[in-house]
This record gives structure tokens, sequence and C-alpha cells, in this order.
């Protein structure tokens, strides 16, 4: 099989048909075996007897889903699950997402990937983002490691489990970091060698050094912020046992319960409200100053394009 002019498509899609590559399957209903091996009323079927029957699954399942949440069953933290779920989830995603970043940045600087050869292995990139932190979210609701925060109101993991905390948010937090913060300055050190190349031909730098300045800027504002988090944590976890000592005896006799021996031995201790202030405010820091890559003209001219194109469709079918 040889693939056909009308069968050709970009290679940056990774299309294969038939073994032939940069090559798509037949999908034109007018034309003589477009569907390969269907004709058009074939299609025409297909599509209706599909629809009919997902019309009916879909109102089963939505029957079945009202009738659970008019009765529901359960531990009735489900809202707490939830939210443990995206918070989790989509947090380590997002730190996964940043040693990806700096994975191709490094590839691509460091090691003179072309565009086609990243984006042949994305899927590569999707499954580590995705598939990790899901392995992880399921292993912590397995182990029945979701509590609430007093301060946030929301429900994460180690908030009274010390190793759970160190375990599935400070050492994936700080290994994510360091792995990510190594590919960038790898890429910076290309990227500084290719400069003096170029300064030594002669070649003009300006673009190249606006480059390592927005990203140097945008590696800044994400380093600092998860850093600091990280810190955080770290105080918070070398800590939390003295915190809980101490409040066990200060508040022993109010809840009737008994007091620890030799309780004047250890230094009374409590947690400094500031550090976790600090903490949150860096967490929604580094959500916000992600943004800092499509801070640009660029963007505000995508932006008027899209205006321009609302407008000009309203205005459509006003006249129309």
């Amino acid at each position: 099989f040889s693939c056909p002019r009308a069968l050709k498509v970009p290679s940056y899609l990774n299309y294969r048909f038939l073994g032939e590559k940069d090559c798509g399957a037949p999908c034109e209903p007018g034309r003589l075996y477009g569907l390969m091996y269907f004709g058009p009323e074939e299609l025409r079927f297909s599509r209706t007897w599909i629809g009919i029957w997902s019309v009916l699954c879909c109102a089963s399942t939505l029957f079945t889903v009202l009738t659970y949440l008019v009765d529901t069953q359960g531990t009735k933290r489900e809202g707490c699950t939830i939210l443990f779920m995206m918070l989790y989830f989509f947090g380590m995603a997002s730190s996964i997402w940043w040693v990806i970043l700096s994975l191709t940045w490094f590839l691509a600087a460091g090691m003179k990937w072309g565009h086609e050869a990243i984006e042949a292995n994305s899927q590569y990139f999707h499954l580590a983002a995705w598939a990790v932190p899901a392995i992880k979210t399921i292993t912590i609701l397995a182990l029945g490691q979701v509590d609430g925060d007093v301060l946030s109101g929301v429900c994460f993991v180690g908030i009274n489990n010390v190793d759970a905390l160190r375990g599935f948010v400070l050492a994936p937090l700080f290994v994510y970091l360091f792995i990510g913060t190594s590919f960038l300055l790898a890429g910076f050190v290309s990227l500084f060698r290719i400069r003096t190349i170029m300064k030594h031909d002669g070649t003009k730098t300006e673009k190249l050094e606006k480059l390592m300045v927005r990203i140097g800027i945008f590696s800044v504002l994400y380093t600092v912020p998860a850093t600091i988090v990280i810190a955080c944590y770290f105080y918070e976890q070398a800590f939390r046992e003295q915190w809980e000592r101490s409040w066990v005896t200060q508040s022993c006799k109010s809840y009737a319960i008994p007091c620890p021996s030799h309780s004047s031995h250890h230094p009374t201790m409590s947690p400094d409200f500031t550090v976790f202030m600090i903490k949150y405010l860096m967490t929604l820091i580094v959500g916000i100053t992600s943004g800092f890559w499509i801070w640009s003209g660029k963007t505000l001219n995508s932006w008027r394009k899209f205006y321009t194109r609302l407008t000009n469709s309203k205005q459509g079918e006003t006249t129309v």
C-alpha cells in the first residue's frame, strides 16, 4: 500500500494508515470506498442507531444519579473526598507539568531537539502528568489519609499524619522541583554556550537574550514560591509532634483526660500562624505567576482577534 495524495496529512499529527507514515484513514461519504468498508446508507443508520441508544443510556444513568442524590448512602464525606481529589490531583499534575516543561526546554535548548521530535513523545508526557497523580490520589483514598484543614477549610492529605505529609506531599514536591530546576539550569548552560558562539561569530543575539530573560523570569516566578511552600511543609512536619504534645499537655484538664507524665520537661510549643498564611499565599501565587508565559503582546492580539470575530458574527446575525 502506498499512501495516495488525498490521504496525506502533516507529519506533526504522527498518523499512520495501513503501515504508511503521515497518512490518514479515508472519511469521505461521497467518494467511492470513502468510508472503507461501509457505505453512506450504513453510515446514516449507524448514526441513528447509536443516537437512539445513547439517549436511552443517558436517561437511565441520569435517573440513577438523581436517585442516589435523593437518597444517599456512604460515609457522608463525598464533598470532602471530591475536594481533596481536585486539589491533590491537579496540584501534583501541575508540578509534573513543570518538570515536563523544563525537560522539553532542555531537549530543545541543550539537545537540539526539533518541534516534531518533542511532539512525537507527547503521549508519554501526558501519561506521566496524569497517571502518576492519579495513582497517588487513589492510594491516599485507599489508605484513608484524607483530613480536614481547620484554617483553610479544605480537605487534604497529611493534616493529622506526619508520615502521610512527608510521603505524599513534601517528598514529591521536593523531587519535582529539584528535577525541573536541574533541567532548567542545564538548558541555560547550553544557551549561554550558544550565545558565546554567536557573539564570537558576530551574529546578533538580541532575540536569544530576550528569550533567556523571559525564561529566567518565568523560572524565578515558579521556583521561588514553590521553594517557600516546600520550606513551610518542612517546618510543619518537623515540629508537628511537639505541637501535638504541647496541645495535649495544655488541654488535658479541660477535656478531662489523663495528662502526659513529665510534661514539664518539654517546652510548650505552638505553630507560627504566619508560616501557614505564607504557605497558602505561595500555593496560590504559583497558580497566578504560572501564566507569566502568556503575558505578552501576542496574547493581547489573540484576544483582540477573538473579540473582532465575536462582534462580526453578532453583526451578521443581526443583519440576517
